[in-house]
């Protein structure tokens, strides 16, 4: 997931749907036609859960898998969806439960589901999957086989949250960086005072998982060094329970924006319109950028909106309302992970 400006517009919602922690992106097709599933069931309906801990849950699964492959094995992912109250966690899933009895036609998959602080509320079993989660076999990916089951209330307290701080706040391109993670508890705003494996990942790891497994100190922090390509990346930090992610973070470090623009005329008959064309460093579309004109002294009034083009130029209209110097700026909103700027101020003459 290397960040290419056009997705800055696409940033925000691509984030939050990874804090979400939905279901790995692979799932986007139909149900597997293999898969049959006839029964679901958990041992336990309520559970209390706290910090860092999870709850183990037996799962059992009876169902059947139609197979072409002589001695094919099979693991099963039971997903849960959550239905009611609020937590770091919008789905959990089942550990790969692995078949104990019967045979992969018709038989019996057992295994623990593994309940985390940040999943507080109520979840419903909605469907099961052939695993193992993350991972799927090659070929057409498939959506869970859906599946009306139980479902559990989940208590969770002293949940945790993952904070970071980039050293520069603002990355210079082509410039080494830092980030300083802490993991807190959310009811404290104290850490939990014991070194916390972490995953910290830069990349594809933190869409798809896998991210190298550090350790924060006692007071749950931990600095992380980065090279200047990292920076054009998507940087994130996961505490994991088997198989999902209890709690993670994502971010596009932010990044300088230089932006220039001149007028293709620095005069113009009033009511003539006049290209201002221009461009930001470093960046390949898509952002919106404003043309701005100066009422009074210090007042600046958008008269012109544009976006970048894939080029990373730009072309907006200025249109001189009256006689004698006018003063324009291009305006840069900040769009992520690019910070807000404005070129210098420039005059178009009204004739």
């Amino acid at each position: 997931m290397r960040i290419k400006p056009v997705m800055a517009t696409l940033a925000a919602a691509s984030l939050a749907g990874l804090l979400l922690g939905a279901v790995p992106a692979a799932a986007q097709a139909a149900p597997d036609p293999n898969l049959t599933v006839t029964q679901v069931t958990l041992d336990r309906t309520s559970v209390a859960v706290s910090g860092l801990n999870t709850y183990p849950i037996n799962v059992t699964v009876k169902g059947g898998y139609r197979s072409s492959e002589p001695g094919d094995t099979v693991v099963l992912n039971v997903i849960l969806k959550r239905t009611g109250g609020t937590g770091g966690r919008s789905d959990i899933v089942s550990t790969d439960l692995k078949l104990t009895a019967g045979n992969l036609a018709s038989g019996t998959w057992t295994g623990r589901l593994n309940v985390a602080s940040t999943a507080n509320g109520t979840f419903k079993v909605t469907g099961v999957m052939r695993g193992p989660y993350g991972g799927p076999d090659p070929g057409t990916p498939v959506d869970p086989t859906p599946y009306a089951g139980q479902t559990i209330t989940v208590k969770g307290t002293n949940q945790p949250k993952i904070t970071a701080a980039v050293n520069p706040r603002i990355v210079p391109f082509g410039k080494p960086y830092t980030i300083t993670w802490a993991v807190t508890n959310t009811a404290t705003g104290k850490p939990y005072g014991t070194r916390i494996p972490i995953g910290l990942g830069v990349d594809t790891p933190c869409a798809e998982g896998g991210s190298p497994i550090y350790k924060t100190g006692t007071n749950g922090v931990i600095t992380k060094a980065y090279t200047a390509n990292d920076a054009g990346a998507l940087n994130c930090a996961h505490i994991y329970t088997d198989p999902y992610y209890i709690v993670g973070q994502w971010l596009f470090p932010a990044r300088p924006t230089v932006i220039a623009a001149v007028p293709s005329k620095t005069s113009a008959k009033v009511g003539t319109i006049v290209p201002v064309n221009g461009s930001v460093a470093n960046l390949i579309g898509s952002c919106p950028v404003q043309l701005q004109r100066l009422y009074g002294r210090t007042q600046w009034k958008t008269v012109s909106s544009g976006s970048v083009r894939q080029s990373g130029r730009f072309t907006l209209n200025a249109q001189p309302s009256y006689q004698g110097l006018i003063p324009y700026r291009v305006y840069f909103p900040a769009c992520q992970p690019y910070v807000a700027a404005v070129t210098k101020t420039f005059t178009i003459r009204g004739l």
